[in-house]
């Protein structure tokens, strides 16, 4: 045998030796034509459904979430749609209203002032005003500039001038029975005929009502006197009991948070007022310079003189249907001055204390002249009853003159 034929058959030999068997090419030809898995006996990668009911329940799931996804990226398409549309119509106004104006003649026609005073019934308010505070002109100065500011800034808007509300916020400082809550009451009806507040009412809150007294309990408190006053006035009566600078812990810094943030987000549903003596507000507003900046309005309410709060004494006799005779109003003004240089003196508060007493001092003298002295057998006439004479006074300043010095305080 020469050598290319001994080559030849050992490659032969060679080749069938690593050529797989009948059975094992059969194998293969099998697993190629079904779909199973040709790298062993474990299950394909590929899903084929399956009797396992886990199987149906995670495809199921996976088809709602893919729906939910798809119905939310309609969602968040069709919203800015929505903003789009809005954003253009605005600017389709706006246009119209610049071009509204530019057109309009300087000479138009707005209505008179008294018009709209009288019309939204803001001079009634300020009459009132006028009628039930005694003295304290520079603030009802302040407050018919305030009104003015609204009035003009609804003739503005009527006629289509770019408006936009302003600073309400206010600060009222001063002792106390100067008149503050009168003040806010008279102007959260003001606001509210102007259109500024929905109803005009006022709530009185102190800082027992806005702060709590453990942890979480302060925020809840706040919001609900807010939500008491929301269309109306808050008025915070001795606001710097709020701060206390000596307790970083104390919850006030809290509350003073909450109210600073409705002032500025929620300045044209509500206004908000803080009071209290001058000095102690100035310092607390060095403390809070946000609560400075948001409240634009400030106003000082002065001390009373003695001739103003016997005014103050005709006022509330005539409210309370009371006649005092002409000579009972000079010791009315020399018991007044005589407590004016007392410890605690409170204004028009103290006249008012002093009135409940001059009327229980008319109602003891009455009882005895008619019910046990039987004077004119019994029967008083109704000047009877309406009188508080010099007498009635006279009582309580002889309460200051004889009293002993530390007792004075209680005449």
């Amino acid at each position: 045998m020469n050598l290319s034929a001994a080559l030849s058959l050992l490659f032969i030999a060679s080749a069938e030796a690593f050529a797989p068997t009948g059975s094992a090419r059969a194998s293969t030809q099998l697993l190629a034509g079904s779909n199973q898995n040709p790298f062993g006996n474990a299950q394909s990668l590929e899903y084929t459904g399956g009797a396992d009911p886990e199987n149906e329940k995670n495809y199921g799931r996976l088809a709602e979430k893919l729906n939910e996804a798809d119905i939310e990226r309609r969602k968040i398409l069709e919203e800015a749609d929505r903003r789009e549309r809005a954003a253009e119509i605005r600017r389709e106004e706006r246009l119209a209203k610049i071009a509204y104006m530019n057109d309009m003649p300087d000479s138009t026609p707005a209505g008179t002032v008294d018009e709209f005073m009288f019309k939204e019934g803001v001079q009634d308010q300020l009459d009132k005003l006028d009628h039930d505070l005694v003295g304290l002109l520079a603030v009802k100065k302040r407050v018919k500039e305030i009104a003015a500011l609204l009035v003009l800034d609804k003739m503005r808007r009527k006629l289509g001038f770019e408006t936009a509300v302003p600073s309400l916020h206010m600060s009222f400082t001063g002792a106390p029975g100067t008149g503050k809550t009168t003040v806010a009451v008279r102007m959260g009806q003001i606001l509210a005929k102007m259109g500024y507040a929905r109803r005009g009412h006022v709530v009185l809150a102190t800082r027992d009502d806005l702060v709590g007294q453990y942890v979480g309990h302060t925020a809840p408190k706040t919001k609900e006197m807010i939500k008491k006053a929301m269309g109306g006035v808050l008025l915070v009566d001795e606001a710097y009991y709020l701060y206390n600078a000596a307790n970083d812990r104390d919850y006030g810094q809290e509350s003073i948070e909450i109210l600073l943030n409705v002032m500025e987000n929620n300045q044209d549903d509500l206004v908000v007022a803080v009071a209290g003596y001058k000095d102690r507000m100035d310092k607390f507003f060095s403390y809070i310079p946000g609560m400075m900046s948001r409240i634009g309005n400030h106003i000082d309410f002065p001390n009373y003189t003695a001739d103003e709060l016997v005014k103050i004494a005709g006022v509330m006799s005539r409210d309370l249907e009371y006649d005092i005779d002409e000579d009972a109003y000079a010791t009315f003004k020399n018991y007044i001055s005589a407590r004016m240089e007392l410890p605690f003196f409170s204004n028009a508060r103290t006249v008012r204390n002093a009135m409940d007493r001059a009327r229980m001092n008319s109602a003891i003298r009455t009882f005895e002249r008619f019910a046990i002295n039987g004077e004119n057998g019994g029967v008083c006439t109704v000047a009877d009853l309406k009188n508080i004479s010099s007498e009635d006074f006279q009582i309580l300043l002889d309460d200051i003159l004889n009293a002993d010095t530390d007792k004075r305080i209680f005449a």
